[in-house]
């Protein structure tokens, strides 16, 4: 990966309540944390995720899919706001469509994911892996790639299966996880850099 920027360059892509994103804003406002949100952007209007940004007065964006005449002319424009802002990382927050293989080589993306990955893809990882029967699952933060929750993994926090969990409740635990687990690893990236070869994922000294 090209040197990082210093405070590197963060741009966040949301599609609802943006918690990650509150997370990694308030992480932010160290100097020590050594990265800045540049940018926000989403995939519909008058989300909460917006008026964060907006309140922090960081710049927004959004491209919505019904705009544009195809799924293909979305992911150029989607690019190009992105891409307008320089931005060293881009970081999925809550983000609910899948970008271009484009856009994935023009960007390094990390998103997260509210199991232990490879196991338990998909939408609906805690209700999956309560009815699994697993006694310990997590969060998983990952760069994205072409296929769902199947990235190089960055980052990964355990999180225990209590016996009168249900699927709101674990989920819960597992957000809470998540968030700190973001934001330490974007953390890391932004001071240390960070390298991906095929799937190891290395951060810190020598990974710039």
């Amino acid at each position: 990966m090209p040197e990082l920027s210093s405070p590197a360059r963060i741009v966040v892509l949301v599609s609802g309540s943006g918690t990650n994103l509150q997370a990694l804003l308030d992480a932010c406002a160290e100097s020590s944390y050594g990265a800045r949100v540049v940018a926000v952007g989403a995939d519909r209007d008058g989300i909460e995720g917006l008026a964060r940004a907006d309140r922090a007065g960081i710049p927004t964006f959004v491209a919505r899919v019904e705009d544009y005449s195809s799924r293909d002319h979305w992911n150029r424009a989607l690019s190009d706001k992105v891409a307008a802002f320089e931005p060293d990382l881009v970081v999925s927050a809550g983000f609910m469509k899948l970008v271009s293989a484009d856009f994935l080589e023009q960007f390094l993306t990390l998103n997260t994911h509210p199991a232990l990955c490879p196991s338990f893809p998909g939408m609906h990882g805690p209700r999956d892996a309560l009815e699994h029967g697993v006694k310990v699952t997590g969060a998983t933060l990952f760069v994205v790639d072409a296929g769902v929750d199947t990235g190089p993994i960055v980052a990964q926090v355990p999180v225990e299966v209590r016996e009168d969990d249900d699927v709101e409740a674990l989920h819960e635990r597992i957000k809470t996880a998540e968030r700190a687990m973001l934001v330490d690893a974007v953390g890391r990236i932004a001071r240390g850099g960070i390298s991906v070869e095929g799937r190891r994922v290395r951060i810190g000294a020598g990974a710039r």
